[in-house]
């Protein structure tokens, strides 16, 4: 439920309102606007009569959200929220980020070279999996905490924020030493008990759409960070599974405007993931630009032949520059450079 107050209500009209609501057993959550306050109610599994607030000084009206999201949907929060990660920021206004590194931490010379090449060309951030969920329990799972430190060193020396997974609630606080910008993947989204931990530090998270979420599931795991404190979320899509075969995914675009009309929090696209196929990573990244995206996350690795995971959508170094050229090229035309 969100209560909307008249344009005059004294700040002692919406401490009653507040007082009110919690009175009734839910959270009163007050949303400063430029013309006017509301009060967000949280807490509620159903229909809350609204007689004894709509009697109430200074109340214009009340109106009944539905939604299993409420704290990321516009109807709380009608302004863009800005993320700042590192200095970096992420949303409405600002020019799109491109955060680009290797799927995973290999060794100290590929993250650095890599980290120091990402910068040289105008990345903003630097990626790379410490810990990999793979499909196979045979394949290559990463560095784990060896992994954060190499990506400690890279960021170092590269001056980029680091952007890595984290799988697990039990090792929240661990990669939270290391990262400026808290991954949950795919198959994480509705790992509830992780989205609860990190909305309880105040770190910023990217939160990937899970391959076969729906749209309203995928903001309903925002919600999860949110409710907890942590408003500093950033959206990610990164292809859904359908029946195309020729991709690895199937890159879900039309997502991204329509994520800015339900919802205030930014929306980056991660075309690596979503296509699989490195000839494919570079339209992909310019079509998420025009469509709107707050940024864009590429894997790029110095030889991507030989990667431990993602070699065939990993950009080379060569692509990376020529792309990183396309996006400033791109970026000026569309004004936001």
């Amino acid at each position: 439920m969100l209560i909307v107050m008249n344009h005059n209500a004294t700040q002692a009209d919406i401490d009653t309102i507040v007082k009110t609501v919690q009175d009734m057993g839910f959270r009163a959550e007050p949303i400063p606007g430029s013309e006017r306050t509301a009060i967000g109610v949280l807490g509620n599994h159903g229909y809350v009569d609204d007689t004894k607030i709509l009697e109430l000084p200074g109340v214009q009206r009340v109106i009944h959200v539905s939604k299993p999201y409420k704290l990321v949907s516009r109807d709380f929060h009608p302004e863009p929220t800005i993320v700042d990660v590192a200095g970096v920021k992420v949303g409405q206004g600002y020019r799109p980020v491109v955060v680009g590194g290797p799927c995973a931490v290999e060794s100290e010379e590929q993250i650095v070279k890599t980290a120091l090449f990402v910068k040289k060309c105008g990345g903003d951030m630097l990626r790379g999996g410490a810990y990999k969920p793979r499909t196979g329990p045979h394949t290559f799972q990463g560095l784990r905490e060896e992994g954060l430190k190499l990506l400690a060193i890279a960021g170092r020396e590269s001056g980029l924020p680091i952007v890595t997974e984290i799988m697990s609630p039990d090792n929240v606080g661990l990669v939270a030493e290391y990262a400026d910008l808290m991954q949950v993947g795919a198959r994480n989204m509705q790992n509830f008990d992780l989205l609860r931990e990190l909305g309880r530090i105040r770190k910023p998270v990217l939160l990937k759409r899970g391959m076969s979420a729906t749209v309203e599931e995928f903001l309903a795991a925002a919600e999860y960070i949110l409710a907890e404190g942590n408003d500093q979320v950033i959206l990610c899509e990164r292809g859904i599974r359908t029946y195309e075969t020729a991709t690895r995914n199937t890159l879900d675009l039309s997502v991204v405007p329509l994520i800015k009309e339900m919802s205030h929090l930014p929306i980056m696209v991660d075309p690596s993931h979503a296509t699989g196929k490195r000839s494919l990573v570079p339209p992909m990244t310019l079509a998420a630009l025009v469509a709107g995206a707050d940024g864009v996350l590429i894997e790029v690795h110095p030889e991507p032949e030989k990667a431990l995971s993602d070699g065939p959508q990993s950009l080379t170094f060569s692509g990376f520059e020529q792309l990183m050229g396309d996006v400033g090229k791109l970026q000026t035309f569309l004004g936001n450079s």
